[in-house]
């Protein structure tokens, strides 16, 4: 699968928990069917996967169960970006070995590193394993358009970006100009700019999975030219769960995942430890918003 050209709509899978703590193998199958039956054109396990608080076995675990369900049916994306360049190799390696069919790196951040520094990073990753490679742009560590472009031309797998550096949609635009004949641009940030994203030289999304069939529908609507019926869509759905979710730092995950055991469709709400508390106020916003999206 790795010979298509990948655009649309790639969630990024939240990793669903038992009471215990432990992956709920049963919640995140049933996320993956939610997910393909909502007319994905592809799925990732990343940050918004709480990919840093997995073991490696877990990593392991969690693209074998993904990889499986998913069946060849739609690319599976998996994060593997490091602190380290060994160990950014050592897991795109293991994700090639499970049969992830691409691969989403972020550069280091902890220490502050050259341009140089990055491409030689990425330039051991696309050495080692023979997957698409999306460079993550994120504002903790940012690529500019002029670092992507020699990242593209220096390294042989890197072929797509993920743009999430503020400003996000100024910054998708930059990135079209200057690389986007190298690079095919996605978006993320949630999703919370997509229809401009799209307009400005982005080809797809790597949004959050709980609403799947709202973005597949907004994509839809913006290829057949109905932008208006994209953007009522978008403001009816999505708007006021990205309004929720920015209240607070750290609510993304519990927000999501209640969404999605509302729906029906992971067992638990639970999000690894540490996680910031979710005020009484705020629960019972997001009770009255799925109430009114979500109808029981």
């Amino acid at each position: 699968m790795t010979g298509r050209a990948m655009q649309g709509v790639f969630p990024i899978l939240v990793t669903p928990f038992d009471e215990s703590s432990q992956i709920d193998e049963e919640s995140l199958r049933s996320l993956i069917d939610f997910n393909l039956s909502a007319g994905v054109h592809g799925l990732g396990v990343a940050l918004g996967s709480e990919v840093f608080k997995l073991t490696e076995a877990e990593r392991v675990t969690m693209t074998r169960i993904v990889v499986d369900q998913v069946a060849g049916r739609v690319p599976v994306v998996i994060n593997t970006g490091a602190q380290g360049t060994d160990l950014a190799v050592h897991y795109s390696r293991l994700a090639h070995e499970n049969g992830a069919d691409a691969l989403m790196v972020l550069p280091p951040s902890f220490f502050p590193v050259g341009a140089d520094e990055i491409i030689a990073y990425y330039r051991e990753i696309s050495d080692a394993v023979a997957l698409p490679i999306f460079i993550q742009d994120v504002p903790a560590s940012p690529i500019s358009p002029a670092l992507a472009r020699r990242l593209a031309e220096t390294c042989e797998w890197v072929r797509y970006i993920k743009v999430e550096s503020l400003p996000v949609v100024e910054r998708v635009s930059a990135m079209a100009t200057q690389a986007g004949d190298r690079l095919t641009i996605f978006g993320g940030a949630g999703g919370g700019f997509f229809i401009e994203e799209l307009r400005r030289g982005s080809v797809g999304t790597m949004p959050f999975c709980t609403q799947p069939e709202v973005f597949v529908d907004i994509w839809d609507r913006v290829r057949s030219g109905d932008e208006g019926g994209a953007r009522e869509t978008f403001n009816r759905y999505l708007q006021p769960v990205a309004r929720l979710t920015s209240q607070g730092t750290g609510l993304f995950y519990a927000v999501h995942k209640e969404i999605l055991r509302h729906r029906g469709v992971i067992g638990t709400a639970r999000v690894r430890e540490p996680a910031p508390p979710v005020d009484d106020m705020t629960r019972e916003e997001l009770a009255r918003l799925l109430a009114e999206l979500y109808p029981k």
